[in-house]
């Protein structure tokens, strides 16, 4: 076996990026205080046509070294927006009838691997913080909640992790 160069890999260029259908996922980062977390999100939101990325309370935007340095360029692909409040901008996408589900360990959670998205229907995908994990009160507004299975000592994935793996796995459900 060979490896690929990057030019044989037929990736899109931006300008054709911008105008390829997108999958029904968006993120919403809750208080996410690492730049290169941040960075690796918007990475992972290129590769599968994430709608859009919203950036929320203290998680910072872009342009900025830390967040360019994982990124790549995807702050340049991906469609993103600031918002100070991350219960309003759930409450707004759902008064659009977008499926609110928060990524985290709660009461009544659907394992990830048990979750089929709808097929038709726009998901906005929750991450938060890296000590706290996504609000209470965000948590208590989501459709749904979802937790990846662990079977370690350790409680939790890094977010960026996270987002890779929920990301693809509902990217492939609806993409068989």
């Amino acid at each position: 076996m060979r490896k690929l160069e990057n030019s044989e890999l037929e990736r899109l260029d931006i300008p054709t990026f911008k105008k390829t259908k997108k999958s029904p996922i968006i993120i919403i980062l809750d208080n996410i205080r690492s730049l290169n977390n941040i960075g690796s999100v918007f990475r992972t939101a290129d590769a599968f046509l994430v709608q859009k990325i919203y950036l929320c309370g203290i998680t910072a935007t872009p342009p900025h070294k830390d967040i360019r340095k994982t990124a790549l360029g995807a702050t340049d692909s991906v469609d993103w927006e600031y918002r100070e409040n991350t219960l309003e901008l759930v409450g707004e996408l759902k008064n659009k009838g977008i499926q609110a589900i928060a990524i985290e360990q709660a009461e009544n959670a659907v394992l990830l691997h048990e979750f089929n998205p709808g097929e038709n229907e726009t998901i906005a995908l929750i991450f938060g913080n890296e000590v706290k994990g996504v609000s209470q009160e965000v948590v208590s507004a989501s459709d749904v909640v979802l937790e990846i299975p662990q079977f370690g000592t350790k409680h939790s994935l890094n977010i960026s992790v996270s987002t890779g793996v929920v990301v693809w796995d509902i990217w492939s459900k609806l993409n068989v």
